[in-house]
């Protein structure tokens, strides 16, 4: 299913169809404020696995991140964090960055793996916001990668979904999407370290 919802007044009834598919265990695209990304309810483990099957990686080894609407979810899923990153984070998000953090034990146990961490986003996209704040925890999530040489990522939801349709349950066209992933910011141990340069400019 193709679901048209305008970025900058997400409508309720729309966000709310899609909250229901995530509850149900199914697979939405959707998008953020970098490129256009897959996932499901961080709860539903079927879910996870067809995330996984779609993209052909394997869920133990996989390096997903969590979508956030804000920072109210970190202590759910990460160990304590210092003032000073808390700060950053606050300054920098909601935007296009994904904070690598040590994992707490809860993280393990939804992905059945020995994850020591646990990616986080809150993306600087309405849409999004709004499917994490109706449904009530955060989405797992990993990018759309197109099969372009040159195009890492493919910008045109209605391209997604000629794609996609047959493999996901939804498909939100939001707009287009960037050609640049969020900026990756690894900050498992004392060290605030750049491991990918994307969208997102970090000044710390």
């Amino acid at each position: 299913m193709l679901i048209r919802i305008n970025a900058d007044k997400p409508n309720f009834e729309e966000i709310a169809t899609v909250v229901a598919c995530l509850k149900n265990g199914g697979v939405v695209i959707y998008p953020t404020d970098t490129v256009y990304g897959i996932g499901c309810d961080i709860n539903k483990q079927r879910a996870v696995e067809r995330v996984c099957k779609i993209k052909g990686i394997n869920p133990e080894k996989a390096n997903f991140s969590f979508i956030c609407s804000d920072l109210s979810h970190l202590s759910d899923f990460t160990k304590p964090i210092s003032n000073t990153l808390y700060k950053l984070m606050r300054k920098v998000l909601p935007g296009p960055f994904t904070f690598i953090l040590e994992a707490n034990n809860n993280v393990p146990k939804l992905f059945k793996s020995s994850k020591k961490t646990v990616g986080i986003r809150v993306p600087d996209n309405k849409i999004c916001a709004e499917i994490v704040r109706m449904l009530g925890n955060p989405i797992m999530n990993t990018s759309v990668h197109d099969d372009d040489e040159i195009i890492e990522y493919t910008t045109d939801p209605e391209m997604i979904y000629e794609k996609y349709k047959d493999l996901v349950d939804i498909v939100i066209a939001g707009g287009y999407g960037h050609t640049e992933a969020s900026t990756v910011v690894d900050c498992s141990d004392d060290e605030i370290t750049v491991v990918r340069q994307g969208l997102g400019v970090l000044s710390v």
